[in-house]
């Protein structure tokens, strides 16, 4: 299976893999999966670093590419196609990371492992 990874999937399996639930667990333990990371992730991270709502991930922040490679991840850039679908998807969620998160499982056509409802709403088939 291949699934891109939200987020606070990310940051749990990387900091505090207790939040996961058994399937997501299971799901990122299994090395026959390819697990897409987001460079929008690595903006997410650094951000919200930079502003104090994530203290907890200063050192995620500062080595995520490592700490990708490590965990098996693939990384995923952003393309401008995906970036326009992000901003052309209809809906009113604003938060610009789940957009473009929703964007790349839909190009891609793959599932999101994620706690975030919201991104039912963009039609994404969720894993959690």
């Amino acid at each position: 299976m291949t699934a891109l990874m939200d987020t606070h999937v990310v940051l749990w399996a990387t900091l505090d893999p207790k939040q996961l639930t058994a399937l997501s667990a299971r799901i990122i333990a299994d090395p026959s999966n390819t697990l897409l990371v987001s460079s929008i992730t690595a903006w997410e991270i650094a951000n919200k670093v930079r502003i104090g709502k994530l203290p907890e991930a200063e050192f995620l922040a500062h080595t995520f590419t490592d700490r990708m490679s490590e965990a098996g991840y693939t990384l995923l850039p952003l393309g401008v196609e995906v970036a326009l679908r992000a901003g052309r998807m209809p809906g009113d969620h604003r938060d610009p990371f789940d957009r473009m998160i929703a964007a790349q499982a839909l190009a891609l056509d793959i599932p999101v492992i994620s706690i975030d409802t919201t991104l039912d709403t963009f039609g994404v088939r969720r894993i959690w």
